[in-house]
């Protein structure tokens, strides 16, 4: 059997360290434009929209049970891959807007708090931490390097990216009630340590999850607020 992964380890925070050097490097190597630019950016779009790929690719061999959530692509932290990826091709407004708010406070936690038993140096530990750097990473390099900017009104781009969340919720909550699932760990906690803990029991701690994700998008908004007024101009995405 591999070795179980220790939320908090020695190991964990390595991981977490490695991960924050290599995003930096990224956006480096970003921001000198031009090839290195295109490069970067092919990067991270490979390894968001090839997700779903390499991830089912490492949990190969690993004895699972028959449960979906790990077999279809409908974690919250899958659709921001996708969302990213197109969003690194396209320029999409929307898709930037979903990847930076859902990346940074969403997929972010998933870092801190991982939702995965399996340790290094299993390949689903790798797949798994590529999976969420590479969301986080595009959340940074979409405003940083690509220079997206949330669009004025101050409140307007955090408060959509909310009601798609709760539009995702409501779809994930059918169909964990149709399918035993636990997307968007709506049907139960994580069993990993997380900050869904500190919110109560279910349905309770749902509540909190939402005002959270809210406070959240608010919070990341604050510094485009004060820098460019929320940018009336969001080119190129």
């Amino acid at each position: 059997m591999p070795a179980p992964f220790v939320p908090f380890s020695a190991v964990h925070l390595w991981t977490l360290i490695a991960g924050a050097v290599v995003i930096a490097i990224i956006l480096l190597i970003g921001r000198r434009g031009g090839q290195s630019e295109r490069g970067a950016r092919a990067l991270l779009t490979f390894l968001c929209l090839s997700e779903f790929v390499y991830s089912q690719a490492a949990w190969l061999g690993v004895p699972r049970g028959p449960e979906l959530d790990s077999s279809i692509p409908f974690h919250l932290c899958d659709l921001a891959a996708v969302a990213a990826g197109f969003a690194l091709i396209t320029g999409r407004h929307r898709l930037a807007s979903l990847t930076y708010y859902w990346g940074l406070a969403a997929t972010i936690q998933g870092l801190a708090t991982p939702a995965i038993t399996i340790g290094f140096p299993h390949p689903a530990f790798f797949a798994f931490f590529f999976h969420h750097f590479a969301v986080v990473a595009a959340a940074l390099y979409l405003p940083i390097v690509r220079g997206w900017r949330p669009r004025g009104p101050w409140w307007h781009d955090p408060l959509t990216a909310w009601f798609w969340s709760l539009g995702y919720a409501v779809v994930a909550g059918l169909v964990n009630w149709t399918l035993g699932t636990n997307f968007g760990f709506l049907a139960h906690k994580p069993v990993n340590p997380s900050l869904l803990d500190a919110m109560g029991p279910w349905p309770f701690y749902i509540l909190g999850q939402a005002l959270l994700a809210l406070l959240f998008f608010v919070l990341l908004t604050i510094p485009f607020v004060k820098r460019c007024g929320c940018g009336k101009s969001s080119s190129p995405a």
